[in-house]
């Protein structure tokens, strides 16, 4: 009796799952069966002549070398490419030095831009950036009136003080009288301070401004942002801006 089908299959050794599945399948598989069984990448061959004229060999880089220039080899021989010697500690710390320094350059470089592009979108003219120049200069010339306005007024307190100071010339001035005027003066004087700081804030509020106004000139003749010179102004704290 010849035996069943499925029992001689079952009788012959297993097939590879991969050959059994490229079968099933008429041989759509082979292709990449096949593909997986990649050849081995070419080696990697590191030659150099060292300082004292030997000439080495290595799958790496030569330690020996590594202050000299390097050859990559293909398998063939050919030069792949050159690998050039390893930087000394000082060399590493001057080239970190010299990315740092080209960083902040190039930081700095997109700061103007931006900033330029900020002026032309916020100022379309000389009229608008003037409007800005006044009402920063508003805000500080207010608090300057309402320091003369107190000033004036501690005057005025002050008057009756004096008056009853008078009666006690070549007196001993009595201790609340002297603390009052005391406190009067310490008063004035913090508002005068307060003026003048005022009036330096205008100042240099105004210069802000000038500045700012003489590189809108140059962008609005068509300056490219970022190309200026001079760095943009930083707006003045007063301004609220």
């Amino acid at each position: 009796m010849r035996p069943s089908i499925s029992r001689r299959l079952l009788s012959r050794p297993a097939a590879p799952a991969a050959l059994v599945g490229a079968l099933m399948l008429g041989g759509n598989l082979a292709g990449p069966v096949l593909a997986q069984t990649k050849a081995p990448s070419s080696p990697t061959i590191y030659t150099c002549t060292t300082p004292d004229g030997r000439r080495l060999t290595s799958d790496r880089p030569i330690p020996e070398c590594q202050t000299r220039e390097q050859r990559l080899l293909n398998s063939d021989g050919s030069v792949r490419r050159m690998v050039p010697p390893a930087m000394s500690p000082e060399e590493q710390a001057s080239a970190e030095q010299r990315r740092r320094a080209e960083e902040v350059q190039r930081s700095a470089q997109q700061d103007a831009v931006r900033r330029d592009r900020n002026l032309l979108q916020r100022y379309a003219d000389q009229a608008a950036h003037q409007k800005a120049r006044e009402a920063a200069l508003d805000d500080v010339r207010e608090a300057m009136r309402q320091s003369e306005k107190r000033l004036q007024a501690l005057a005025i307190e002050r008057k009756p003080l004096l008056d009853e100071a008078e009666f006690y010339k070549g007196k001993r001035v009595p201790f609340k009288l002297q603390h009052q005027l005391e406190a009067n003066e310490a008063a004035a004087a913090a508002q005068r301070e307060s003026i003048e700081n005022q009036k330096a804030e205008i100042g240099r509020v105004n210069k802000f401004y000038d500045d700012e106004l003489s590189r809108l000139k140059r962008l609005w003749a068509g300056a490219a942002p970022g190309s200026l010179e001079k760095a943009a102004p930083q707006a003045p704290s007063a301004s609220g801006r």
